[in-house]
C-alpha cells in the first residue's frame, strides 16, 4: 500500500505543479493579486491541460495532467491517478491493477492539486520579484504547513504557471510545466473506465 500510495503522491504532485500558481509583484500589481489571476487561469470553467517533469529527492518522473475545476486526471509511466470531486482510481502500471478511495476532506487537502492553489491564502507570506518575461514568487509559511516554503514562476502575459520549487520535510522539489493550455475537458475523463483497462484487479477501499 504504501508503495501504492508514493505513485499516487507522485502524480499528484504533478498536479500540485499545475495548480499551485502563485502572484509576483509588479509595478502595478501585488503577490496576492498576481497569484489570484494565475489560479483563475489554471481553474478555467472548461479546463486545462499540461505536461510536466518533476526532480526531487525522492521522485523523478515526467506526465500529463488534467484539470477542471476540483477534479483532475494525472498520467506518469509509473501511474495514472483519476479524481472526480468525489472518488480517486489509482492504478499502477506495474501491478495492473487500480485502487478505489474515497478521500476525506483532510487527504483530498494533502493530495488534490485544486488545493495547492489557494496555498498561499492561509498561513503563507508572500514576496515578489518581476523579470522581463516571468514572475517570481517567494512563499515562506506563518504557520505549520507540510510545505515550508516555495517559489513559482508565472508567466507575465498568460499567467500561467511555468515552474514550482517546494520545500518539504525531505528537501527541494522542482516541478517544470510546459505545454499549458486551457482546453474543453468533458467530466468523463476524471473517471476510471474498466474497458481501457480489462485486465487490471480492481480493489475497492472505499
Amino acid at each position: 500500500m504504501t508503495q501504492r500510495y508514493a505513485h499516487t503522491r507522485q502524480c499528484l504532485l504533478v498536479a500540485l505543479l499545475l495548480m499551485g500558481t502563485t502572484p509576483l509583484l509588479s509595478t502595478a500589481q501585488t503577490a496576492r493579486q498576481v497569484l489570484d489571476r494565475a489560479a483563475a487561469v489554471v481553474t478555467a470553467k472548461q479546463g486545462a491541460k499540461a505536461s510536466f517533469t518533476i526532480k526531487g529527492t525522492q521522485l523523478n518522473t515526467t506526465g500529463t495532467i488534467a484539470i477542471k475545476g476540483r477534479k483532475f486526471q494525472a498520467t506518469t509511466p509509473q501511474a495514472t491517478v483519476w479524481f472526480d470531486g468525489k472518488t480517486q482510481w489509482t492504478y499502477v502500471n506495474k501491478n495492473d491493477e487500480v485502487n478505489i478511495t474515497t478521500p476525506s476532506a483532510q487527504q483530498v487537502n494533502a493530495i488534490n492539486p485544486y488545493t495547492f492553489i489557494y496555498i498561499y491564502k492561509d498561513g503563507y507570506a508572500s514576496s515578489l520579484v518581476s523579470g522581463k518575461a516571468n514572475y517570481e514568487v517567494h512563499l515562506t509559511t506563518t504557520k505549520q504547513k507540510a510545505i515550508s516554503e516555495m517559489y513559482l514562476l508565472i508567466d507575465k502575459k498568460s499567467y500561467a504557471p511555468k515552474q514550482i520549487r517546494m520545500k518539504q520535510k525531505n528537501g527541494w522539489t522542482t516541478i517544470d510545466i510546459s505545454n499549458f493550455k486551457q482546453t474543453a475537458l468533458a467530466d468523463g475523463i476524471f473517471r476510471f473506465n474498466t474497458k481501457d483497462f480489462p485486465t487490471a484487479e480492481v480493489i475497492d477501499l472505499r
